[in-house]
Parts: C-alpha cells; structure tokens; sequence
C-alpha cells in the first residue's frame, strides 16, 4: 500500500508545488526512500513489488524532465543488483541509493556554479528564463567572486517561475530586472549573456526547457549573444540516442484561462518547447563544459551504451551519474 505522504509528493510533482528538474528527481528520490522506511512487506518479493508500484505512480506525474526516471532507474538499478540479498539489505540498499542520489545532485547545482562562474566576466549583463537552480547557482557564484554582474529574468509564463529567480537574485543582492516574456527580443542587445537550464538533453544536443526557451535561443543567435545551458548530466536522456522523441508535456488550460467564461474555445498550454543544437554555444555540467554536440558521448558513457545495443534495458547498465 502507498502512504497519503508518497501520494502527496507524486501529487506535489504532478501540480508544480514541486517544480525543477533537479528538486523533482530529488522528491522522487525521498518518496523511494520514505516507501522502503515505510513499508510492510514481509519478504524481498514483496518489497520490490512495493517499489515497483511507487516508482509506477511517480513516473506517471510529469512526462518531460528526465531526471525524473533517472533518478528512479539509478535507485532501482541498486535494488536489482542485490537480488537475493534479505529483506533488511534491500531496504539498506534503496535507502542508501536514494541518500546517494539527493547528495550528489546537490552538490552537481554547486560545482555547475563554480564551472559555470569562470565564464562571466566583470560588468557582464545575463538573462535568466524560469527558475533554473543550476543557472542561478552559476550566477550567483560570479557574484560572490566580486563579479559586478546585472541580470534580466523573464517572468516564465504562465506559471511565472520568473518571479521566485527574481526573489532569489535579490535576496543574493544582484542587480536584477524583470521582464515579460514577449519583451526578449526588445532587450537582448543590452545582454551578454544568455543563461538557462533545462529538463532533458537529447542526444544530438538539443536542449527541451520551459516554453519560450527556444525563442530566447533564437533572439540571442539573431543578436550574437551567447547561449549558455546549465544541467546536471542527469538530465541527459538515454533513450534520444536510438531517435525516440522527447515528450512535451501539455498542462491544464486553465493555467491560462478560465474556461468556463469562454465556452468553445481551444487552449493549447505546451510546458515546454526544443531548442535546437545550433542555437547553443556550451553546456555546463558537474562533469565540465561540453559543446552540445557531445551529448551523444556523455549518454554513451553514463549509460555504458554502444551502438547497436536496444535503450530498453539501459536501466541495467546505469553508472554513477555524477
């Protein structure tokens, strides 16, 4: 049986009361680690159905951010390699995975920001679109470095996740402007640089992040801004090496407009759009600057992937991913 506390994380994903790539994959991480602390099971069988059936409810809430399945894939590939192991040492072993997991995805947001930060120079003006952990750590670390860095924030329609970078920014006490999102095209001159995150990374270096992420991308390679994205390589997703699309993710209408008020209209609410390979310069990652075509190799080398080989068991085949 599933606790009201896993349900609860699983509906916190699912409505955005959790939101970010890097914290959902953490939240899935606790909520595997709360079911194995929680659970009854009285034999391994039964406690590896139990986490087969809370890593089902979690992967159902959100379809786009990979680091959502990665993160249950590198727990549950823990489970599978103690088959035969006892009922405590199972329980051990996703705990211990899941703590793993959350403290090393943690600690990738930080050393993003120190790679990250020796890219931004002194006087440089940024913008920001949504509210990326990784791109706010790399521009916070410039400007703790004494960095006299400005920066612009989109609002992030239409769930203006623009506003808590702002309320971070400020808090850091960096110079910050917020701005529609329309209104990109209008300041991109006045910027030097444009940093964002991102939910998935294919393997051909295209990079799936918050709607509106493309168009900036497009603005800033129209005005010769550089493009910056900033993503743990868990964020990477495997099965784009064999061409499977990356699923976007179409949310509530009624994020936009009250539908009752306008009976008969159609409303399209896509959560996020593809920027292509050629519109970014780098990728910063835990594990270094990469260009984005090499995306290909770093799935390859997570995933122990060679050519020829399916993606559908690459869950067994899942290193360390930071």
């Amino acid at each position: 049986m599933v606790s009201d506390r896993i349900e609860k994380i699983a509906k916190d994903i699912k409505t955005m009361r959790i939101r970010g790539a890097g914290r959902i994959a953490r939240a899935a991480a606790s909520a595997l680690k709360m079911a194995a602390r929680e659970s009854q099971a009285k034999t391994p069988a039964e406690f590896s159905a139990e986490m087969e059936k809370v890593s089902k409810i979690l992967l159902e809430t959100r379809p786009t951010a990979v680091s959502l399945p990665n993160a249950v894939r590198y727990i549950l590939l823990g489970l599978k390699q103690a088959h035969g192991a006892d009922l405590w040492t199972m329980k051990k072993v996703v705990i211990s995975r899941a703590d793993e997991f959350i403290r090393n995805s943690i600690e990738a947001v930080k050393k993003i920001g120190e790679i990250g930060a020796n890219r931004i120079s002194d006087g440089d003006v940024i913008l920001t679109h949504c509210n990326s952990q990784c791109a706010l750590s790399i521009i916070k670390t410039a400007f703790r470095q004494g960095k006299r860095i400005e920066v612009f924030t989109t609002e992030s329609r239409p769930v203006w996740q623009g506003r808590l970078s702002a309320k971070e920014l400020l808090k850091e006490g960096i110079p910050t402007t917020l701005i529609i999102d329309s209104a990109v095209r209008h300041f991109i001159r006045d910027v030097d640089k444009v940093i964002v995150g991102a939910d998935s990374i294919a393997a051909n270096g295209a990079v799936v992040n918050k709607i509106g992420t493309s168009s900036i991308a497009l603005a800033a390679h129209e005005a010769r801004v550089l493009f910056f994205v900033a993503a743990e390589t868990y964020k990477f997703h495997p099965e784009t090496l064999v061409g499977r699309l990356v699923e976007i993710e179409e949310r509530d209408p009624n994020e936009l407009i009250n539908l009752k008020k306008y009976p008969g209209l159609k409303v399209r609410n896509p959560a996020f759009d593809v920027t292509p390979p050629e519109y970014v310069d780098l990728i910063v990652t835990e594990r270094g600057i990469i260009p984005p075509y090499a995306a290909y190799a770093i799935i390859q080398e997570i995933f122990e992937w060679k050519p020829g080989e399916r993606t559908s068991h690459l869950g067994d085949k899942l290193r360390p991913l930071i």
